[in-house]
């Protein structure tokens, strides 16, 4: 069985990747701050096929790559695919951020992804695998409050191209979803009314609503697997439209 890392796997689309990669013959690997969410997804999976490896890990310190990775080998023995998921937003002015908010965005959206893939590399060169960068449209569109948020997801677009050179000569591919507005709880860090929230988000897309989790975990589950072995270095804006400029 092919072994995959998921971080972010609690909730929203790192939950729902979860779930369908591990009812579909993966080893699944759980990261996540909060373990009573990790274990409810793991508890899903197990009822259905086998038994993820659940790690509750905070992705802002520096050590919890290498300690992942490490876990990850000890239980299932290898690793083919990683997908960086997690991510922090806050949405403020720019005089508002303080530094450990700045701080905080570039531990979370670009140094573990780049440590997670560094230490998974050495793993994956032995057979090839997959990296999928979870990025967001706020890195190529303007909007008001998300000048550090979009910066580091344009940050990340340019580690997934720029590694998906360096890698493909290992057959180590590296893709990226630019994704719009979905229904996670990760809009409840930065709007005090859901509701209004969400009814803003859907207005911003031509296709006038936001996404469901479980959309774009068949993104995922097909970029990690062999159906998408000729693409790498792509970066595929999955946001009903919401990048294109038809103002």
């Amino acid at each position: 069985m092919k072994t995959v890392i998921i971080t972010g796997a609690g909730t929203g689309i790192g939950a729902a990747a979860a779930r369908l990669l591990g009812t579909s013959g993966w080893n699944v690997v759980l990261v996540g701050r909060r373990r009573d969410l990790l274990e409810a997804v793991a508890k899903e999976i197990s009822s259905k096929a086998g038994k993820p490896l659940v790690l509750a890990e905070d992705l802002a310190d520096p050590g919890a790559p290498k300690r992942i990775v490490e876990a990850t080998l000890s239980t299932f023995g290898s690793l083919d695919a990683l997908v960086n998921n997690a991510a922090t937003i806050k949405v403020m002015p720019i005089e508002d951020y303080s530094l450990d908010v700045i701080d905080l965005h570039w531990a979370v959206n670009i140094r573990a992804p780049f440590l997670l893939t560094q230490a998974a590399v050495p793993h994956m060169r032995k057979s090839g695998g997959a990296i999928v960068n979870i990025s967001s449209s706020s890195g190529t569109i303007l909007r008001p409050g998300q000048s550090l948020y979009g910066m580091t997801k344009a940050a990340l677009e340019y580690l997934t191209r720029s590694l998906a050179g360096e890698l493909a000569s290992a057959k180590i591919r590296v893709n990226a979803l630019a994704l719009g507005p979905v229904d996670t709880p990760i809009h409840q860090t930065w709007a005090s009314d859901l509701e209004a929230a969400y009814k803003w988000l859907a207005e911003q897309v031509p296709l006038q609503r936001i996404a469901r989790p479980d959309e774009i975990a068949r993104w995922i589950e097909l970029m990690v697997s062999s159906d998408s072995a000729w693409m790498t270095g792509a970066c595929i804006p999955l946001d009903g439209g919401q990048a294109l400029d038809i103002t």
